[in-house]
């Protein structure tokens, strides 16, 4: 039995599986109907089930091997190695069902009106000066209303994520995971990770220390993964529409976001073309979102857990691996949109 279920977690990790089979069974079929039963049952809780989880796993790891010493050290090792890729593998199926085959779907791009040869230099820094002029006419109206607080689900933000997901031909409400905090927020604030689905009870868990103004980007982010979109790239993407769809404060949060992302990839000259036309108010926003940055993360750490996480996603067959994060430019400039930011679908 033990064994078997090793096998099974090697073949689930690569056997092949046809995209359109998992887009039509799972990511449209059965994961819609335990997207919602599963993230019902974590918003009763106030903490969050995954530490209850690691800690729980953890712990009884290492009560079974104290029980193995008598048996002696070698021994005891053995059994730890044993047990370790037993529940290894066993939590890699229970993953995969609960959420990660979602990385195996028809990728976003092959629904919507693609076109690569948008996807430009010229066009990036168009886009650029786009951004520049959203943030520019949103920032007094988005600072006037203000954000909600920390953890509070935002009616604006969720009609506009529902409305997101008919637009692209998510045929499905999706169940809204309120924010929570994790034992893992020292890493998640040191290591530069502003929040995480939970890919087995399916809850959303968010960094503390964000500014408010990044609150709505990062909640339409981690709920476009709820909703399946387990690429970073096509959650940032539709996390970016929703926000374009809510509120002026939800709005400012997507091009906030969109702008860095954009910039950071343009031509040294167009980029100081770029800076040099944003006004006042959008630039200490910024500034303060760098400021937060430099203070919270420490860069050997960031580093690190990003190269993890680049073999995790790879692993997960995301070619890109984390620079799959970036791919929300690919798409914001190669996407054919209507007239309200409307993307339209193949």
């Amino acid at each position: 039995m033990r064994a078997a279920l090793v096998v099974a977690a090697v073949g689930a990790a690569l056997v092949p599986t046809p995209a359109p089979a998992v887009e039509r069974f799972y990511s449209t079929g059965a994961y819609p109907a335990f997207q919602s039963l599963l993230t019902s049952a974590a918003n009763l809780v106030p903490f969050a089930l995954l530490d209850v989880l690691i800690c729980g796993t953890l712990l009884l790891l290492a009560i079974k091997t104290v029980r193995n010493v008598h048996a002696g050290w070698v021994r005891s090792f053995l059994h730890l190695l044993q047990r370790t890729a037993v529940w290894g593998s066993a939590l890699y199926l229970v993953f995969l069902l609960a959420w990660g085959l979602n990385y195996r779907r028809v990728p976003l791009a092959d629904k919507l009106r693609f076109e690569p040869s948008a996807v430009t230099s010229d066009r990036a820094r168009d886009f650029a000066h786009l951004a520049a002029s959203e943030l520019q006419k949103l920032h007094e109206p988005a600072h006037r209303s203000g954000w909600p607080a920390s953890g509070a689900l935002e009616p604006s933000l969720a009609g506009a994520f529902a409305t997101t997901l008919d637009q692209i031909g998510v045929p499905r409400r999706v169940t809204l995971g309120r924010a929570k905090r994790t034992a893992l927020d020292w890493f998640f604030r040191r290591g530069g990770v502003d929040g995480m689905i939970d890919p087995f009870f399916l809850e959303t868990l968010v960094a503390t220390g964000l500014l408010p103004f990044e609150r709505p980007f990062v909640s339409a982010h981690e709920w476009s993964h709820l909703a399946g979109f387990a690429d970073e790239g096509e959650a940032n993407f539709v996390g970016w529409l929703t926000c374009l769809h809510g509120s002026p404060s939800d709005q400012y949060s997507g091009w906030l976001f969109l702008y860095g992302e954009v910039v950071s990839g343009l031509r040294p000259r167009d980029r100081t073309e770029v800076l040099a036309r944003l006004t006042p108010g959008p630039r200490e926003d910024l500034r303060a979102m760098a400021d937060r940055v430099r203070r919270q993360v420490d860069p050997r750490l960031a580093s690190a857990g990003w190269r993890v996480y680049d073999s995790y996603l790879k692993a997960n067959r995301i070619e890109a691996g984390a620079a799959s994060y970036a791919q929300v430019v690919r798409l914001a400039l190669g996407v054919r949109f209507a007239d309200g930011w409307l993307p339209q679908v193949r």
